[in-house]
């Protein structure tokens, strides 16, 4: 799911996925989304039967390491949107004025290639997510996925509308009822354009909780999650030269691998590794580097296929070392605050972040102000965690514990008459 040329706020499809514009810039259209990514949270301990036995017992312990990772990852998407896009190199361009691999061509050189941290987070999500809900039952799930999710994002379309009317000349505003259906979170499905581009990567995350909710339904076992992985595969595959456009949209190919790399991994956490795991793990690398080449080929421009598969590479490493307990020994708490900002640095960062440059980028030095305005991104996120996410999470779930317990009180009630 990539920005589509022209504007246009009709997904489509190419070579690499479906193609999500931006909300227009001022002087010219553009090209390219960037990412969110799940929450840790502490995996139920019950175990099913008809799989291989996990490894422990009990209560299993926070994996630091995955807050780490995904900090690491936002940081990346960050640097990039602010100073490593295809646009911000452009003569003349909105944001710096004038190409930043002129203004600080080491910095730019690094930032090309921090879109990778949003296959990062898809991969951290799958992981995450399948860890998170085993055990549960679907209305958990749901309820978790809600209460996650929306708090940030209501406050960061809120905030990012705010900023782009009070600083006005490098992205154009939507339309007040555009807006408002953003706020459903449901604004690609009916061809409306995102506040801020870098949502597009939450609608290929509901399509992945949508698919996922019916294994959860089923109960998670080891081999249901495999067969999940098989099957979800083989569909994102079909998917492209179907000629189906319902099966696209549910089959995500431009996801998928990198969501089924993270169940696999998580899967060798759980249950220790196998053949058929190692499998679809590589079978998840080889479709994920065709599509980071679609990626670089299609909305990039700036890096190169072989550094991006080097990097991704890399990072799948150092999962399989998370996955098989080598990270275990890093329990630095400071990553848990640092894990919560993920979500809210990702969400209103980049035509925030961007608008503000615009209006800054004569004051102070270009390397100065990209890490100002990352930090001052930084604690605006801790501050919407403490103050927004937190509160509204607890009133969102005693609201929907109390909704469905009445549902399911109804149901008792009706049975009974």
């Amino acid at each position: 799911m990539r920005g589509a040329a022209g504007g246009s706020a009709i997904p489509v499809r190419g070579a690499g996925g479906l193609k999500q514009p931006l909300p227009p810039l001022a002087e010219s259209d553009w090209r390219t989304g960037v990412a969110a990514a799940e929450r840790l949270a502490q995996p139920p301990a019950s175990v099913s039967e008809g799989k291989p036995a996990a490894r422990g017992q009990g209560a299993r312990p926070r994996l630091y390491a995955i807050d780490g990772i995904r900090i690491a990852a936002a940081l990346m998407v960050a640097v990039h949107h602010l100073a490593g896009t295809d646009r911000v190199n452009r003569p003349g361009n909105a944001i710096w004025d004038r190409p930043v691999s002129d203004i600080m061509p080491s910095v730019f050189h690094l930032a090309t290639y921090g879109w990778i941290g949003v296959e990062i987070f898809f991969v951290i999500s799958g992981f995450v997510i399948c860890m998170s809900c085993w055990g549960r039952t679907p209305r958990q799930f749901f309820v978790s996925r809600v209460i996650r999710l929306y708090p940030a994002y209501w406050f960061a379309v809120l905030f990012t509308t705010g900023v782009l009317v009070a600083v006005p000349g490098v992205w154009e505003r939507l339309r007040t009822r555009e807006i408002l259906l953003n706020l459903t979170m449901l604004q690609t499905g009916s061809g409306v354009q995102n506040v801020d581009g870098v949502y597009w990567t939450l609608w290929s995350e509901l399509r992945f909780y949508l698919l996922f909710m019916l294994v959860v339904a089923a109960g998670l076992t080891y081999r249901k999650v495999v067969v999940f992985c098989c099957v979800w595969g083989a569909a994102a595959m079909l998917a492209p030269v179907s000629d189906f456009h319902l099966l696209e949209l549910v089959a995500n190919p431009e996801g998928a691998w990198f969501f089924i790399a993270g169940l696999a991994l998580y899967l060798m956490h759980r249950f220790g590794q196998d053949l058929l795991l190692w499998g679809i793990l590589a079978m998840a690398w080889l479709m994920g580097q065709m599509e980071l080449g679609n990626r670089v080929d299609e909305v990039e421009h700036v890096s190169s296929w072989r550094g991006a598969v080097l990097i991704f590479t890399v990072f799948l490493l150092v999962m399989v070392g998370v996955a098989r307990g080598m990270a275990d020994r890093i329990q630095w708490k400071w990553l848990v605050t640092a894990g919560t900002m993920t979500y809210p640095l990702y969400l209103m960062h980049y035509a925030a972040g961007t608008a503000l440059i615009n209006r800054l980028r004569d004051t102070m030095d270009a390397r100065l102000l990209v890490v100002a305005v990352i930090v001052g991104f930084l604690v605006l996120s801790y501050l919407v965690h403490r103050f927004v996410e937190r509160p509204v999470a607890r009133l969102l779930k005693r609201g929907l514990d109390t909704s469905f317990a009445r549902l399911r009180n109804a149901g008792n009630a009706g049975s009974t008459v």
